[in-house]
């Protein structure tokens, strides 16, 4: 699957937003393979963060004046959040730049895949709740995707959405996923 993965996201042209005006941020959509099932690693963000508290997210956030590029950014923070090192992860593409409003970033999201043997990742406390190995055909099942309530900063809201179990993925993570999905769409487990 990983060789798909790969092809589909080579024959993708991401589209990169300019900067300027925007807190630059980039993330790291990481697939995970577990008992032969891919998986993407997604974070439920520590009640505690400056910024989207309790939501779910990708590894990733805010690039720092150290950092040469954005893909620096996504690695480093990987290894921050859930101690990934950037040698144990394959860097496979690159998916369109998105602008979360409520935040004024520019996310710039990158697909990588684990390259380790299945094992548990010591996450950031500070900054991650809890970490979801979330399966790649439960995304990909209809009963996954919808329109679902969610909690918008107070205010309840109807929006597009994956659920997994009691979580509600929705938002610029949702949007990520959706286009990972659609980019790889046809893909055979």
């Amino acid at each position: 699957m990983r060789d798909r993965i790969r092809e589909a996201l080579a024959a993708h042209q991401p589209v990169e937003l300019p900067v300027e005006g925007h807190h630059a941020s980039a993330v790291m959509l990481l697939l995970y393979e577990e008992a032969g099932t891919e998986h993407i690693l997604l974070q439920v963000r520590g009640a505690r963060v400056e910024q989207h508290a309790g939501e779910i997210s990708f590894p990733g956030g805010r690039r720092d004046p150290g950092d040469a590029t954005l893909l620096h950014t996504a690695l480093r923070e990987t290894h921050e959040e859930i101690g990934v090192q950037p040698h144990e992860l394959e860097v496979m593409g690159q998916l369109d730049d998105t602008i979360v409003l409520s935040s004024n970033h520019l996310m710039r999201p990158y697909v990588g895949a684990f390259l380790g043997a299945p094992r548990e990742f010591a996450t950031a406390a500070a900054e991650v709740h809890e970490l979801l190995r979330v399966p790649l055909d439960h995304l990909r099942s209809p009963e996954a995707h919808g329109e679902f309530v969610v909690d918008r900063r107070g205010e309840l809201a109807v929006m597009p959405a994956y659920r997994f179990g009691e979580h509600v993925i929705w938002g610029a993570t949702y949007r990520v996923l959706n286009q990972f999905l659609s980019v790889c769409e046809g893909l055979d487990s």
